[in-house]
């Protein structure tokens, strides 16, 4: 599939900044894809702020007037398919999401998670990170299963964990990372280079770098 421009439909609960990266890497002409939509389940959401303050059509469904999750996500479908979406971002967006939107978009919705999955799913991935002990942690971008936080790996990316780290300051260089990969992943996706083959995906064209190896602690330990 030829390079596109993608319309993005992005579903966001909290603040918005995995959004608001998106937004910047649209305008600045990093990423070939614009977002049609934002939805939120959260009235009160920052992130609808942000897509209102970009011009960009904001939508609010509260949950509460489905009586189901998955009416609910007939909604979203129904919205989705409106705004002639290509590709569903969900950018901390703190629902589960049923097999109604999943299977209307099947390989088209992606998700970005605070941890290096398979390990640590779910919430405050972070916090789970340091209570393990685990030296290195991370994010990663991956497309969204009937299974949570369990579709096949998409683009991960690696933080060391400090010994004086706390839950917050681990999430905020994670959140870094998170702005970095999320675009890169859209991009992937527009330059139709992504192929799902059961668990893996294969980026076509990815030129393999130099062999790295990460330490934490440092390279500077003896053997």
């Amino acid at each position: 599939m030829p390079e596109k421009s993608v319309r993005l439909g992005v579903l966001a609960s909290g603040r918005g900044t995995n959004l608001q990266a998106v937004m910047d890497a649209a305008s600045a002409g990093r990423i070939s894809a614009s977002i049609a939509v934002v939805l939120s389940d959260k009235k009160d959401s920052p992130a609808l702020d942000r897509a209102r303050k970009g011009r960009i059509p904001a939508v609010t469904l509260d949950p509460g007037e489905s009586p189901t999750k998955e009416a609910y996500d007939e909604r979203i479908v129904g919205i989705l398919r409106e705004h002639r979406v290509d590709l569903v971002v969900l950018a901390g967006y703190m629902r589960i999401v049923t097999p109604v939107l999943i299977g209307a978009f099947r390989n088209r919705i992606i998700n970005i998670h605070p941890s290096l999955l398979p390990s640590f799913p779910g919430l405050r991935s972070p916090k789970m990170a340091l209570e393990w002990g685990v030296k290195v942690s991370g994010c990663t971008v991956h497309f969204v299963e009937e299974s949570v936080d369990s579709g096949p790996i998409i683009i991960q990316a690696a933080v060391s964990v400090r010994e004086d780290d706390t839950e917050a300051s681990l999430a905020a260089r994670i959140l870094e990372q998170e702005h970095r990969i999320l675009s890169r992943a859209i991009q992937f996706f527009a330059e139709g280079r992504l192929e799902v083959n059961g668990r893996r995906v294969t980026v076509r064209g990815a030129e393999a770098g130099p062999d790295q190896v990460v330490l934490s602690p440092g390279p500077d330990l003896k053997p």
